[in-house]
């Protein structure tokens, strides 16, 4: 007698390597791998327009991975729950196996399948739920999270994935990935994503492979716009296209990487930190900034509009925001400057810069996106003092962001590189660059003012 089928369902862990969930279900029988577009159940924050782009081209990858392990990857589209639980009394599935994820709505979802889902570890170092205070309570400071997580570490070993899977005797139907029109077409904006990126898992490996002989000099080379220091890795994990225990482990021998190991567990704090607030994206960690007088109005839609395309003149926030618009991805450092530029200097309120971030990234992650932004902004449970304003004219300089900046901004690629940080200042400002929106100490001073204001 032939066993049951069992369901496969796949979100952001599209990887056939260390893939507990695949594993589980190839043990239980017959496997049926599904990925299921669910714009209803995320409700406002349903995948941004980039990451669609990437999810076309992994999943693309996935169904070519599968294929090569006799298998196949079924398409449906509509609200997660329901898909499932329609999908097993179409094939006769009686278990769901998937990956543990912690957005709020897949913390729902996983909870209306209780009685046939059975849900795996792959995605974390460790599960935030167990990295807790001596009171049991999820910690709120990532320094004490990552003391706290040394009790978890190492990971346990990537898992190789299975020689091949066993199919069911008849297959349900499936969309067409087409269909989904995930791609951009009028206009095509993602051809500078196509020279940037390429999808699926085993690029992701190509890249971890290729970072580990850089690993080392991360913590200074991270800083520097105009160097390749950081790991880009960023999107390949968010959408589990490797897992962060792999990564972590194909850092041995490597010397010393704490510094980007620290990156990586604070993927699993911002999770925990949406597990305990879950409506974090949307509200202030401290509700002291429910006060504060952001600016709104025509003017203020003007400024957004000039930091959202690259127009502030500030060349290096100009910079970032214009390789964010063109390859989807921003350098780490960059971001933290344009962050604290549309906050502080233009006292615009942090969600504002969140939702175009979530839009704009490929590597757009609930958990991180709002907590990285509400440190920036002060407002969170863990951040930066809202007083510390970034000044990106000597951010730029002592971070050498001169050829970055010639990059992004050709306007400016025959400025010295004495002048290149701040052309305006220096007289050299070409007349195709905007003026600066605001003066560097008129923001300053208008955004402590703002802060004395909401303090009453």
């Amino acid at each position: 007698m032939t066993a049951s089928p069992t369901i496969l369902w796949f979100r952001q862990d599209l990887r056939l390597h260390d893939q507990p969930a695949l594993l589980a279900a190839a043990e239980a029988g017959p496997v049926i791998p599904v990925y299921i577009l669910d714009d209803e159940t995320p409700g406002d924050w349903r995948m941004g327009a980039a990451q669609r782009w990437w999810l076309h081209h992994s999943l693309t990858s996935l169904a070519k991975d599968l294929k090569e392990l006799d298998s196949r990857l079924i398409l449906r589209r509509g609200k997660a729950v329901e898909t499932l639980r329609a999908l097993m009394e179409e094939t006769g599935a009686t278990e769901i196996h998937a990956i543990r994820h912690y957005e709020p709505w897949w913390r729902k979802a996983e909870e209306a399948l209780d009685d046939c889902l059975r849900i795996h570890d792959g995605n974390h170092l460790a599960r935030p739920e167990l990295v807790t205070t001596g009171s049991g309570k999820p910690f709120r400071i990532y320094s004490a999270f990552w003391k706290g997580l040394q009790g978890h570490l190492p990971p346990e070993h990537p898992c190789d994935r299975p020689e091949r899977l066993e199919g069911p005797g008849h297959w349900p139907t499936s969309d067409t990935l087409a269909d989904w029109s995930l791609l951009p077409t009028k206009p095509d904006w993602s051809t500078g994503f196509d020279e940037d990126w390429i999808p699926g898992e085993a690029t992701a490996r190509e890249r971890m492979a290729d970072f580990g002989e850089k690993a080392v000099a991360y913590d200074t080379a991270r800083n520097m716009p105009s160097e390749e220091g950081s790991s880009r890795l960023s999107p390949h994990l968010h959408f589990g296209e490797v897992s962060v225990r792999a990564v972590w482990h194909s850092l041995a021998r490597r010397g010393d990487t704490e510094t980007f190991r620290k990156e990586l567990a604070w993927r699993d704090f911002t999770d925990g930190v949406v597990m305990a607030l879950p409506d974090y994206a949307d509200h202030n960690g401290r509700d002291a900034f429910d006060t504060m007088p952001w600016r709104s109005g025509a003017e203020a839609d003007k400024d957004l509009k000039a930091w959202q395309t690259g127009r502030t003149g500030y060349p290096i926030v100009d910079a970032g925001m214009r390789q964010l618009w063109t390859t989807g991805w921003m350098h780490n450092r960059v971001r933290m400057i344009t962050a604290s530029f549309l906050i502080k200097h233009l006292l615009i309120d942090w969600r504002e810069g969140e939702r175009w971030f979530w839009d704009c990234l490929v590597d757009a992650d609930y958990g991180n996106n709002a907590v990285n932004w509400q440190w920036v902004a002060g407002t969170g449970i863990d951040s930066n003092m809202f007083g510390r304003i970034m000044a990106p004219l000597s951010q730029s300089e002592k971070f050498d962001a001169g050829d970055y900046i010639r990059q992004w901004v050709p306007e400016l690629k025959h400025v010295s590189n004495a002048a290149i940080h701040d052309p305006e200042e220096a007289g050299c400002r070409p007349k195709d660059y905007p003026a600066k929106i605001i003066g560097h100490r008129e923001g300053r001073e208008r955004a402590l003012a703002a802060a004395k204001k909401m303090r009453g």
